[in-house]
């Protein structure tokens, strides 16, 4: 029996979303607090990596195959002009670059998880999207990376959360639930490209342009606001050849 790709989509970006909570566990358990700034930019390096090398080899490179260069071009372009409109609009507050978007007055604590989930929001859109071909393989790789990269960004977020003085069951809290909208975006993506299957590489191009504007935009940035800039690098260029051996075995 075979199951329908929309319960797979929607399963699979559940699943990679509460990778975030795997992270965190070190800090529930209270184990967390000695992780030195430095290494908490080099997790969100390893992450910004694998991210970088799922959006390369799994969304671009079908989605080239399948539309050509000019529609993965437009898909690139609008994904990455929704996430800056998103960003201007939606009051957030990253720990390291401040508040962003516009005022508001919800709690410190809302304004972290909405930063959050306006970088992962495209990761559940990329898994369910990367599931629309048919091709589960290629979209298990995808999960698989989200769900890699979920790991250290959950514990760097809930060491973060220490860091500004929220205790360790909040902190853990908060990271796992960064991480329960990617099965909104899941279900969007994989609903979309199966009602319009002709959407499938404009989809996968538009959740590309989204992941790479949330690595250009937010992680790195992120990594490199300190003096840990070039441990960073070297930890994002890990990430995405651990990706991509991990791409090449599943693919």
């Amino acid at each position: 029996m075979s199951v329908s790709p929309v319960i797979l989509g929607t399963l699979a970006s559940t699943l990679a979303g509460l990778a975030t909570g795997i992270g965190g566990l070190p800090i529930l358990f209270g184990k967390g607090q000695k992780i030195s700034h430095q290494f908490k930019d080099e997790l969100l390096g390893v992450a910004a990596g694998i991210m970088l090398a799922a959006t390369a080899f799994s969304l671009l490179v079908p989605a080239i195959e399948m539309g050509g260069a000019w529609i993965t071009a437009l898909g690139i372009a609008i994904g990455g002009i929704l996430l800056d409109v998103f960003d201007k609009i939606i009051p957030h507050e990253h720990f390291e670059r401040g508040r962003e978007g516009l005022e508001s007055d919800l709690r410190r604590i809302w304004l972290f998880v909405l930063a959050i989930t306006l970088h992962n929001f495209p990761e559940g859109l990329a898994v369910g999207v990367s599931f629309g071909s048919g091709n589960v393989s290629n979209g298990v790789t995808v999960a698989l990376a989200i769900g890699l990269q979920n790991i250290p960004e959950g514990l760097a977020v809930a060491v973060s959360l220490l860091g500004v003085g929220y205790n360790h069951r909040q902190a853990f809290t908060y990271a796992l639930l960064t991480g329960l909208v990617e099965p909104i975006g899941g279900f969007l993506g994989i609903s979309l490209v199966t009602i319009m299957h002709s959407f499938l590489p404009l989809g996968m191009a538009l959740a590309a342009g989204a992941m790479l504007f949330v690595i250009s935009d937010e992680i790195i940035p992120e990594t490199h606001h300190s003096s840990h800039a070039r441990s960073s690098t070297y930890a994002l260029l890990t990430g995405f050849i651990i990706m991509m051996i991990l791409d090449t075995i599943l693919g």
